[in-house]
């Protein structure tokens, strides 16, 4: 597999050993063997990975001997061996200078998964543990049900894997998505239906066919990827946490692996506490989290018609919304969801001061972080992090109405000098 491999090795002291206990019912605590089964059968809770963490031994001077990718991590991570892809994570991590004069605040982070590899968004990191794992399991062929990201994310590690892919995608989708899939040979279903069709029929047909579906028969293995963004911010802050982290939320599983991340950096001595609020955003036009989180309810209501610009996150049924709920309200947290126009305003204002070009998912978090400022649930004193998961190249359709037409002009100096006579003189030479 060797002519597979992207970039060098993970990096020195990384140990080949997997620290993976096993399967744990996170309802009934039942125990299960490493296999590709997600839903406990005794409560029909979902599973996650159980590690030996007494026997994990991982140090800031062992980090900082390793290479600049997720796999720096690879004692709290479910794969056995060395990865494939290997130059995923340890994505720009930046203090927002410019966003700070502009809103008044003392501290702004942006962590920025839109320049991840190998197809610009956070999915990277849980495709290429669940493909990987589906190729150690015996499987054949992978597939997924997505809004868009996975997708791609799927369709390009799947070819780097030599796995034949099934994507399954709401037939809507936004077309720049679905030809960033297609692009890789991959087969690209699109389904007549939401979202929630979209992953009812993946479940009927992970039921029937031996085929790894990486978001339902791999899915606790497949989230474990997303610990890693969290356990960047931790390293790249120099093992601190800012006071407020604010994620988007789909599914719910990346908000609460953040948050695991952090509780597991803690019991390997790695960070002192964990004093952090998680905050979770999500579309106005998709919002079952944040009403539940505003109603002060333990229980969604499922949103069956989503109506959001935002389609990446427009899952009206998350699988993890229980336990984004619980974490949110644990840390001492909030959530918000802003309309589609503080979408589009939200992601025009990191354009246009910080210079990064985010999908309308990241509209969304800052969206809901300018309305976590003016509601005074975030003070301007306070330290946050806003969590950018995907690539503005990717959503583009959504902002076309929003920006200026090209001005055009005959090629001459004196049409350009017409167009802009108001303001030529503040570049005048000799001024």
């Amino acid at each position: 597999m060797a002519e597979l491999k992207r970039g060098n090795n993970s990096g020195r002291n990384i140990s080949n050993k997997s620290y993976v206990k096993g399967l744990r019912c996170r309802e009934c605590k039942r125990e299960y063997e490493i296999a590709p089964v997600h839903i406990c059968e005794v409560c029909f809770g979902p599973l996650e990975v159980v590690y030996d963490y007494e026997n994990i031994k991982l140090t800031k001077s062992m980090l900082r001997s390793r290479k600049p990718n997720m796999w720096r991590y690879k004692e709290l991570l479910p794969i056995e061996g060395d990865p494939v892809v290997y130059d995923v994570g340890f994505t720009p991590l930046f203090r927002a200078r410019n966003l700070e004069k502009y809103l008044g605040c003392k501290e702004i982070w942006i962590k920025n998964d839109g320049v991840n590899f190998p197809t610009l968004s956070f999915k990277d990191r849980v495709v290429s543990i669940a493909v990987k794992k589906a190729k150690e399991f015996g499987f054949k062929a992978v597939a997924c049900a997505s809004t868009g990201n996975l997708a791609n994310s799927v369709a390009s590690i799947a070819s780097i894997y030599g796995m034949k892919a099934f994507i399954f995608i709401p037939y809507d989708l936004e077309p720049t998505k679905i030809l960033a899939s297609s692009i890789y040979g991959v087969e690209v279903i699109g389904i007549k239906g939401s979202y929630d069709d979209v992953n009812r029929l993946s479940a009927e047909i992970a039921e029937k066919y031996r085929i790894a579906f990486v978001n339902i028969n791999i899915r606790p293995f497949y989230s474990e990827g997303s610990k890693s963004y969290g356990f960047e911010i931790a390293e790249q802050l120099s093992f601190r946490l800012p006071d407020h982290v604010i994620v988007p939320m789909a599914g719910g599983s990346l908000i609460t692996k953040i948050w695991k991340a952090f509780l597991e950096f803690k019991m390997l001595g790695l960070l002192k506490e964990v004093d952090v609020r998680m905050y979770g955003a999500q579309a106005e036009g998709c919002a079952p989290i944040v009403d539940a989180v505003k109603k002060g309810l333990s229980i969604f209501t499922p949103v069956k018609n989503p109506k959001t610009i935002a389609k990446s996150l427009a899952i009206g049924n998350p699988p993890d919304g229980y336990y984004a709920i619980k974490i949110i309200r644990e840390s001492g947290g909030w959530a918000e969801s802003p309309s589609d126009k503080e979408i589009v305003d939200a992601i025009k204002i990191l354009a246009e001061k910080e210079g990064i070009f985010t999908e309308t998912a990241g509209g969304v978090t800052m969206g809901a972080f300018l309305r976590l400022l003016e509601s005074g649930k975030i003070s301007k004193s306070d330290s946050v992090l806003i969590s950018l998961t995907g690539n503005g190249i990717k959503t583009q359709e959504a902002l076309t109405e929003y920006v200026p037409p090209v001005k055009t002009i005959e090629p001459t100096i004196e049409n350009f000098e017409d167009l802009y006579k108001d303001t030529l003189k503040d570049f005048t030479y000799g001024m």
